[in-house]
């Protein structure tokens, strides 16, 4: 299946799962706790009040190398917004793609994702434990703060 696929497709509509796909195209499904979603939304809320010129993206899926990827929470300039608007699935990551940590994902499945986010153009990309503990990179490595929001808070 593409990215599209899925998205038509009327069995896969309204899955209290978030959905991916595999470099093959083969269905992932991951089960989300409340938790999750609690901390998407104040990611998603402070991003949109520290940050001006852009769009803050919940469930922003990213076309990558390795199939399509889902970042639970994104910000993307106005003009990056505007090259992927009316995309299926991201052509280019936003500039700030958010991960919420759940038990099950492991550390390798992170450091993958973000390298996949950085090699689709995303400038940083951020995790939020279970805890609400934020942690921000760039291509380089681990940030003490975010670059692009400077004020975005390290404990939620």
């Amino acid at each position: 299946m593409n990215w599209q696929q899925v998205c038509e497709h009327p069995d896969l509509r309204n899955l209290p799962f978030k959905i991916e796909l595999n470099e093959i195209g083969q269905i992932l499904m991951s089960p989300v706790k409340v938790y999750h979603s609690a901390f998407q939304g104040k990611i998603a809320a402070l991003l949109y009040f520290n940050l001006d010129g852009g769009e803050v993206l919940a469930e922003c899926a990213i076309k990558t190398t390795m199939g399509t990827k889902v970042a639970d929470v994104a910000w993307a300039s106005s003009a990056r917004f505007e090259k992927v608007c009316a995309d299926v699935e991201c052509s280019i990551a936003p500039e700030i793609c958010v991960e919420v940590i759940s038990a099950s994902n492991t550390d390798r499945e992170m450091n993958q994702k973000k390298a996949l986010y950085f090699a689709m153009g995303a400038l940083e990309v951020w995790t939020c434990s279970e805890h609400g503990y934020m942690k921000f990179y760039d291509k380089g490595g681990e940030l003490t703060a975010s670059s692009l929001a400077k004020n975005f808070p390290r404990q939620l």
